[in-house]
């Protein structure tokens, strides 16, 4: 059984690391395991294989948009109501969120497997490409219902002060599909198949663990049937707070799928093999940044809804000063042996090695602020202001990065170097926005903080006049 009274009051640096450290560890070893996938793709089947996959890379960040719609409007409203003391009000919100994943799934599969093609093909694939990508992603939208849910209860564990189980369900599913995808891949030679396959097994093995905690009363919150039925204004409120989620995954799904049309148009399908490689590279480097804010998201929420502002202030800085560590390290590794990155995909194919390197070193230029921006995006969502992070997405993801993708290859940057600059030139101006927003909350914050302290005092003034 699992206790939220340390996040009131235990020591803001050990909590920061003690729920950070599973969440890095779980998204590390989640990152390595997708990475994996295009390893033994691209070892076993070829760059046109690792196309393939990485064309179905926008279809997976919309099922991610669609579960974190759900899963994070519910995580953040939990940890909040939990920081509030009201644990049957939490665990509604964990009973409609259930049926929701569920409602979520069927429409996912079913719309994913009807319109495959067109989605695959708006998304930037070839003729050459479209059989991989097909065979590839027809297994995953098959399985979606395990990758949903496996999401949401990773959430809802941490929600409520259980990071441990939260990593173990994430070590667990990746370990097995790093058994299984050299044995599927290319001892029983399936090809993109075999990768498709061993990813959702592995998400099956994971659900199964996460709903066995519930089951063995591990867990603080309940799973009751009755709060199965959903209230409409409960609903409501999950969908707005996850409404950051949603848009954060959507944008960067239709980044990737902008992204990959102009890699097409400037260079061809070995850009979009690149593309798998810079990306697979990027997903290592940030997964630790995005590991960190949820590892800080209970921490900060439980003390919101508890009123203790000082405290989420100080999560808030740790989070980002811990994130920007890791992201400067991350930069370091980039610029100094790109090639070492590259050689695990390949070790023959010299264009592919020269295009990875080029562009990794374009791409990555503004990665040190990244640790800022991730932490301080998230943080909105955290404490329940979904506004705010939807306005910071938004402005990176499309108003951004969509009209450079046109304007920068075309004019500014000319070729393919102008599709690799358009992230960072994104980044650059999405980060000065994103102090400015910081700045005013911290702002919010203080004034809120001696407002309480303020009428805290007037309270306990009055109780001894009373007394007397």
């Amino acid at each position: 059984m699992v206790s939220t009274k340390q996040l009131g009051e235990g020591k803001i640096t050990t909590l920061i690391i003690k729920y950070s450290l599973p969440s890095i560890v779980g998204m590390v070893v989640t990152s390595i395991y997708n990475v994996v996938d295009r390893i033994y793709v691209a070892q076993g089947v070829g760059s046109l294989g690792l196309a393939g996959v990485t064309v179905g890379f926008p279809d997976m960040m919309l099922v991610m948009a669609l579960t974190g719609l759900v899963s994070i409007g519910a995580t953040a409203i939990i940890s909040i109501r939990l920081g509030e003391k009201d644990q049957d009000e939490a665990e509604k919100v964990l009973g409609n969120a259930l049926v929701l994943l569920l409602i979520l799934s069927v429409f996912i599969t079913l719309g994913g497997l009807l319109f495959l093609d067109s989605l695959l093909t708006a998304f930037g694939a070839s003729e050459e490409i479209l059989p991989y990508a097909r065979d590839y992603m027809r297994i995953i939208f098959g399985g979606i219902v395990f990758q949903v849910f496996s999401l949401g209860l990773h959430n809802y564990a941490r929600a409520e002060g259980d990071p441990k189980t939260a990593m173990l369900s994430m070590l667990i599913g990746a370990l097995i599909n790093i058994v299984f995808d050299p044995i599927l891949i290319i001892g029983f030679k399936m090809g993109v198949a075999g990768a498709a396959v061993a990813t959702v097994f592995s998400q099956v093995v994971s659900v199964c663990w996460l709903f066995s905690r519930y089951l063995r009363g591990k867990s603080m919150l309940k799973i009751r049937p009755q709060y199965f039925r959903l209230s409409w204004s409960r609903v409501l409120h999950i969908l707005t707070v996850g409404t950051p989620a949603f848009f954060k995954q959507t944008s960067t799904s239709l980044t990737a799928m902008l992204l990959n049309r102009s890699l097409q148009t400037f260079g061809g399908d070995l850009a979009i093999s690149t593309f798998g490689v810079v990306h697979s590279v990027n997903t290592l480097i940030m997964m630790p940044l995005f590991g960190i804010s949820q590892g800080i998201q209970p921490i900060v929420g439980y003390n919101y809804g508890a009123r203790q502002f000082n405290r989420v202030k100080k999560t808030l800085f740790g989070g980002i000063f811990l994130a920007s560590c890791l992201s400067v390290a991350g930069f370091l590794l980039i610029v100094l042996v790109p090639e070492h990155f590259v050689l695990l995909f390949s070790d023959n194919d010299s264009a592919l090695m020269t295009m990875a390197v080029n562009a990794m070193r374009i791409n990555t230029i503004m990665l040190p602020v990244l640790g800022f921006t991730v932490i301080s995006a998230n943080y909105f969502q955290a404490v329940g202001k979904p506004m705010q992070a939807v306005i910071l997405n938004l402005i990176r993801q499309v108003f951004l990065i969509v009209p450079l993708l046109y304007f920068l290859p075309r004019y500014v940057v000319p070729g393919l170097n102008g599709v690799w600059m358009a992230a960072p030139t994104a980044d650059c101006i999405s980060t000065l926005l994103t102090v400015g927003a910081v700045f005013l909350e911290v702002r919010f914050l203080n004034k809120m903080e001696n407002d309480y302290r303020t009428g805290k005092d007037k309270l306990e003034q009055a109780a001894v006049l009373a007394g007397k």
